[in-house]
């Protein structure tokens, strides 16, 4: 697989994983606002935020191997590691 058709995946992938996230929130939203039992809001929210940070995870995942593969335009700023572990930690 070349490198654009990789990277399109690999967007596809975290676009769904965000898009479910939000649907997801919505659910947390109409349940709080419906009354529902602690319980099932917070196991809800949990769900949210675990797609949230696999979809920064396979962002910040995406950008590493491009940069130990050191391929991609030659416009696009490369990250150094310093910076690609500040991000990472980001999400921690």
């Amino acid at each position: 697989m070349d490198h654009d058709a990789r990277r399109a995946g690999e967007l596809r992938k975290s676009l769904n994983r965000l898009k479910r996230a939000q649907g997801q929130l919505a659910a947390v939203i109409a349940a709080m606002e419906s009354g529902a039992e602690c319980r099932d809001v917070v196991t809800q929210l949990s769900a949210v935020s675990s797609a949230i940070h696999r979809a920064g995870y396979t962002v910040i995942a995406s950008a590493m191997r491009d940069c130990m593969l050191e391929t991609g335009s030659e416009d696009e700023k490369k990250m150094s590691s310093e910076e690609l572990e500040k991000l990472f930690l980001t999400l921690a």
